[in-house]
């Protein structure tokens, strides 16, 4: 009998086994890192579009010939050109351009400021978000670009 007690002490203390059960719990924390990882780089790269396709527009917008008040379609045809290059429908993003003065510690300046907004998904953290109450959604992007307007010389 002390014998039996002995081997089922031993089989009770073994650590056969282990390495699934600590599989099974770090394999999730895993996928989401995983998942995250290729959401936040998708997002980082359409930040990086967003944002030079507003810097290709304020830099049409202080072209002499040229107006960023939104009274022309130059400024925005340039940012729709530049987005439609980096694969983004014309209704997937909105475009915002104004001629505004603005105010620094230098003094005060004319500038084109044309901003570039998208909302942008997260398809793969949205399928864990499932599983957490959507704590995933959609995030917002916005990329402004301030260029200043120079006065022409007079002839």
């Amino acid at each position: 009998m002390a014998a039996l007690t002995r081997l089922r002490r031993r089989r009770l203390a073994g650590e056969h086994g282990a390495e699934l059960i600590e599989m099974a719990l770090v394999t999730p924390i895993f996928l989401i890192m995983i998942a995250a990882m290729f959401d936040f780089g998708f997002l980082f790269r359409n930040w990086e579009v967003a944002t030079n396709a507003a810097r290709e527009g304020s830099r049409m917008g202080v072209l002499p010939s040229y107006k960023c008040d939104g009274s022309t379609t130059d400024v925005k045809q340039r940012v729709d050109a530049y987005m439609a290059g980096a694969g983004f429908n014309a209704g997937s993003y909105l475009v915002k351009q104004v001629n505004d003065p603005v105010v620094t510690a230098a003094g005060t300046f004319n500038a084109c400021v044309v901003s570039v907004e998208i909302t942008q998904p997260m398809p793969m953290l949205g399928v864990f978000g499932k599983f957490f109450g959507g704590a995933f959604g959609d995030v917002p992007l916005r990329a402004t670009s301030v260029m200043r307007t120079e006065a022409q010389a007079a002839p």
